[in-house]
């Protein structure tokens, strides 16, 4: 019975050992060119400078943030689709699943806006 598993079982192991030979084989044969500019932060192509053009100052963190959210919350709405796709065939059980995965998304909306983490300063 479980000879079935065998082609998916190998190619798991087939994965994480070409993972994590890459991973470990990628210091040793890489290029190891350091310069001061691979160094620094990227922005962007621009050249660095220590005070923005814009903002005068470091760009704030509340930038990275809000974008984090819309891709969290982005996401979860697509998982929405595969239901309203097959929504006549899961009956009851499809509709209390979704419910809860609403609920849940909802009670983290709610609590990231009133944290604050929506809010453009």
């Amino acid at each position: 019975m479980l000879e079935s598993y065998l082609p998916l079982v190998l190619l798991f192991v087939l994965a994480t050992g070409f993972a994590v030979f890459s991973v470990a084989v990628a210091p040793l044969v890489g290029p190891r060119r350091y310069n001061r500019a691979k160094l620094d932060a990227y922005e962007c192509g621009i050249e660095p400078s220590p005070v923005p053009v814009a903002g005068g100052g470091r760009i704030p963190v509340k930038f990275y943030l809000t974008g984090m959210l819309f891709i969290l919350f982005d996401v979860e709405v697509v998982f929405m689709y595969p239901y309203a796709v097959a929504a006549g065939g899961l009956g009851v059980f499809g509709l209390v699943a979704v419910g809860v995965f609403l609920l849940a998304v909802t009670i983290a909306f709610v609590y990231e806006w009133r944290l604050g983490g929506l809010d453009w300063d």
